[in-house]
């Protein structure tokens, strides 16, 4: 894949996400319409399967009295029941930990009013380039860059970039990527990731885009098509 093929990559990328279900923190979005739960929900997303995420979501809203997450509501409890509300997401102590900070934090260093930029983001516990630029993105509906493993493996594979660290995919991201298509191309790749381009066995026949991807498999698939 090149720089040209951006355009035609992204089209089809949109195509097959709106075939399969949206990604968690998508789904929080559309629900809240709030940036604040986007924001709980990334942080309790990492190192963690969608479906738990959402339970864990579901529950702090539950035991909300505004139906949301609110800073006012994880000062109200504990960090111990904070804990229990959330697992079994991944590192749930320490994530319960980080929320329960975050309202004190918030109101401090931003007076209880929480920031739309990357770099503010990142001054909060337990958010770093990844929970920012998801929140900045997904949350805010800002151009943003969010690499996780999904971003970083696919555009590697794809040969959109030769990185080793997410960290250096976003840069690499942010110099040839199109603005346009910063705040969507997480989401896109992410359900991509999720439903055909995993890390181990990709589903490799059928991929809407595997003529761009010079990877073995890929290449293996071109050459049947070409001798049949």
């Amino acid at each position: 894949m090149t720089i040209k093929d951006i355009a035609s990559v992204n089209k089809a990328l949109v195509r097959e996400f709106l075939a399969h279900p949206s990604p968690v923190i998508e789904l929080i979005e559309a629900q809240t319409h709030d940036p604040f739960c986007v924001l709980v929900g990334t942080i309790l997303s990492s190192r963690t399967k969608d479906a738990c995420t959402a339970g864990a979501v579901k529950r702090l809203m539950e035991a909300s009295s505004t139906g949301k997450v609110a800073p006012s509501d994880l000062e109200r409890l504990s960090e111990e029941e904070i804990a229990s509300l959330i697992y079994p997401v991944g590192f749930y102590r320490d994530k319960a930990r980080h929320l329960k900070e975050l309202p004190r934090v918030l109101q401090e260093q931003f007076g209880g009013k929480l920031p739309n930029t990357v770099e503010e983001l990142c001054l909060l516990p337990g958010v770093g380039r990844k929970t920012a630029n998801l929140t900045v993105a997904v949350g805010f509906s800002l151009p943003a860059i969010c690499v996780d493993v999904h971003v970083h493996r696919i555009c590697n594979r794809l040969g959109l970039v030769k990185t080793s660290k997410p960290v250096e995919t976003e840069m690499a991201l942010r110099k040839i990527l199109p603005v346009k298509y910063w705040k969507n191309w997480n989401t896109y790749l992410v359900s991509f990731g999720q439903t055909r381009c995993g890390p181990v066995r990709p589903k490799c026949e059928g991929c809407p885009i595997s003529i761009y991807c010079p990877s073995k498999r890929c290449e293996k698939k071109a050459e049947k098509r070409r001798r049949a």
